[in-house]
């Protein structure tokens, strides 16, 4: 059977048939360069999470078995599921109710008080890894960048390199470097996974919440270091790196996970993408120069 369209209209039958306390409130969509889910405001105290990828199929569970188990925890305030979903209305995956976050996201509402937004950053790291991790499932990001990136960044190299996008010979050095560094050596610990501008909420120019646990799972944290280069700035940086204490080692491999899912986002979304090809592009640009210190 094929899924019917993601639209209010669906929204609403789902809501009527599975949470009739909440029937005949509003339903509007909202606006997401997101890939992965589909997102509804329901009401005004309430936000309806839709899986619209395959890959992000069985998402909803997990994030309703682990956020109120990580909630608790963590020093920003992050979704909290009041609701799960079943299949229905011809919509064939589980999806999820959360009670509404205010904030805009820091894409479409950029931090402008960057440095508290490293510090707060760096502490929500620290206190995510910080969680028992037992049961945990494996992240998607949680092994080496090669296992992410299947081969995909040579030829991102090459096209982007082609076009003077970038400089091909500097990338690949860069590359090769992050190809020798050492593979995490600890115990797998919690990561978000996907902290980029548009998971991150922003109110009056400061960093509010985090949201879409979609990537959480365990793993090698360094992939979550990825906001140094996506958001953060050459001055703030620093304070990021000390807040998230963690090793050198780790930072440098957070720091090939910004070379590498820049370069291949940007490759894979420019001109399908706008929003995700700009964070993209924004990533490898701010870390690649690195490479030459």
């Amino acid at each position: 059977m094929t899924s019917p369209r993601i639209d209010t209209a669906l929204v609403e039958r789902l809501i009527a048939a599975q949470f009739p306390e909440w029937a005949g409130l509003p339903v509007r969509e909202v606006n997401s360069a997101g890939t992965d889910n589909a997102m509804f405001r329901l009401g005004d105290d309430l936000a309806v999470r839709l899986p619209k990828a395959d890959w992000a199929a069985g998402h909803a569970e997990k994030e309703q078995r682990w956020l109120p188990h990580l909630a608790p925890h963590l020093t920003l305030p992050v979704p909290v599921p009041v609701g799960h979903g079943r299949p229905g209305e011809g919509y064939e995956r589980g999806w999820s109710v959360f009670a509404w976050l205010d904030g805009d996201d820091a894409y479409n509402a950029p931090v402008t008080d960057l440095a508290h937004a490293a510090v707060e950053l760096g502490r929500f790291g620290v206190a995510l890894r910080g969680v028992d991790a037992t049961g945990g499932p494996h992240a998607s990001r949680g092994g080496p960048v090669t296992d992410w990136e299947e081969g995909a960044m040579a030829p991102a190299v090459n096209a982007l390199g082609a076009d003077g996008t970038l400089d091909a010979e500097a990338a690949t050095a860069a590359w090769e470097s992050v190809l020798r560094l050492p593979a995490w050596q600890g115990d797998p610990v919690w990561q978000h996974g996907d902290l980029l501008p548009g998971n991150l909420l922003t109110r009056d120019g400061r960093l509010h919440a985090v949201i879409d646990f979609g990537a959480l799972g365990t793993g090698d944290p360094a992939v979550d270091l990825m906001a140094a280069w996506s958001l953060l700035t050459p001055d703030t940086r620093p304070l990021f790196r000390e807040a998230a204490e963690v090793d050198d080692a780790t930072w440098a491999r957070g720091r090939g996970w910004a070379l590498c899912w820049g370069v291949v986002t940007e490759h894979y979304y420019r001109g399908k993408n706008h929003v995700l090809a700009t964070v993209a592009h924004r990533t490898w640009t701010q870390a690649l120069p690195e490479f030459a210190l």
